[in-house]
């Protein structure tokens, strides 16, 4: 299971909250919005079909932020900021995914 994946699904089991993930993709920094199961780069094209994952396996990520939904960029709410990846999976395993 892919890290983009896997956000995604703890996003549709904590629908209240908002995932802002950095992450290097392709060299370049990305910032991915993840909510409700989808996910949309703030800096990257998105593609239209959901089956196209927006932060591909070979991302790295860098950190993310848990966020009380809805997200509003001129005040988030941050519940949880700069989380590692390593900090995150114990996120994921909480939620079983």
């Amino acid at each position: 299971m892919t890290p983009g994946y896997r956000l995604e699904q703890y996003s549709l089991r904590h629908p209240q909250v908002v995932l802002l993930v950095h992450a290097l993709v392709d060299g370049d920094m990305d910032q991915v919005l993840i909510f409700k199961g989808f996910s949309s780069s703030l800096v990257r094209p998105t593609a239209f079909d959901p089956d196209v994952p927006v932060l591909p396996a070979a991302a790295a990520i860098q950190a993310v932020d848990i966020l009380a939904g809805p997200y509003t960029p001129e005040s988030p709410r941050y519940l949880h900021q700069g989380l590692s990846w390593s900090q995150m999976l114990t996120f994921l395993d909480n939620a079983g995914v």
